[in-house]
């Protein structure tokens, strides 16, 4: 396996792992939000940290796929 091919597979691994990471604290968004009795500070910095990674998972995505202009 070459370097290049060892890099691409580091970063969908990394990629999968943010995918995770958001989708969990989105369930936890829903589940604070669904019982009702909502925490505001701790809604507000779970929903700060799934645009954090939303947007690493953007940059990731950038790095597998770059842009080519033809």
């Amino acid at each position: 396996m070459d370097g290049d091919s060892t890099d691409q597979q580091a970063l969908r691994e990394k990629l999968t792992a943010l995918r995770a990471q958001h989708d969990a604290l989105n369930h936890e968004v829903d589940a604070l939000t669904e019982n009702g009795v909502v925490d505001q500070l701790k809604l507000a910095r779970l929903k700060k940290e799934k645009l954090k990674l939303k947007d690493e998972i953007a940059r990731v995505e950038d790095q597998i796929t770059p842009d080519i202009i033809a």
